[in-house]
């Protein structure tokens, strides 16, 4: 299931259809125009269509799919696992039990990464708790942040 933020969607409701610059583009995706043309340099995009001037321009669905290789790079996705997987989606219907599988892998690794950061979390509102207690009472000579664990370095 994807998860949408209302902002997101609106953004993505006001992508038209033919998106005529490539400053458009890097505004629609949050990319910068030069990381656009290396992504497509680099064979991560394919090359964008050009008009007779020369100027790129883009369909919806293009917009869309830089969207969404954004959202795997901000998850820890490599460049080469990303153009694997575009590779992979030109080559038609026949390959989504190979990507759907890459997902998953991925998918998994994220959820590995959350729950990691969920637990560091804790620590730090535990530690976070630990100084509110300190700044309404304060004993400069209790060092320790574990009640049940005594800490020996005043860093902890």
């Amino acid at each position: 299931m994807v998860i949408v933020t209302m902002k997101e969607w609106d953004t993505l409701q006001e992508i038209p259809e033919t998106i005529t610059s490539i400053s458009q583009a890097a505004e629609l995706t949050g990319l910068t125009e030069d990381t656009i043309r290396y992504y497509e340099r680099i064979g991560l995009l394919p090359y964008a269509e050009r008009k007779a001037n020369g100027h790129r321009f883009y369909s919806r669905d293009q917009i869309l799919g830089i969207i969404f290789l954004t959202r795997l790079k901000a998850t820890g996705m490599t460049i080469e696992e990303m153009k694997h997987y575009r590779e992979l989606s030109m080559q038609g219907n026949s390959t989504i039990p190979i990507r759907h599988s890459l997902l998953e892998k991925h998918n998994q690794k994220i959820q590995q990464e959350i729950s990691k950061l969920m637990e560091t979390q804790k620590i730090i509102e535990y530690k976070l708790n630990h100084y509110r207690d300190l700044s309404t009472n304060p004993d400069l000579s209790d060092t320790n942040c574990n009640p049940t664990t005594p800490s020996t370095n005043p860093l902890f």
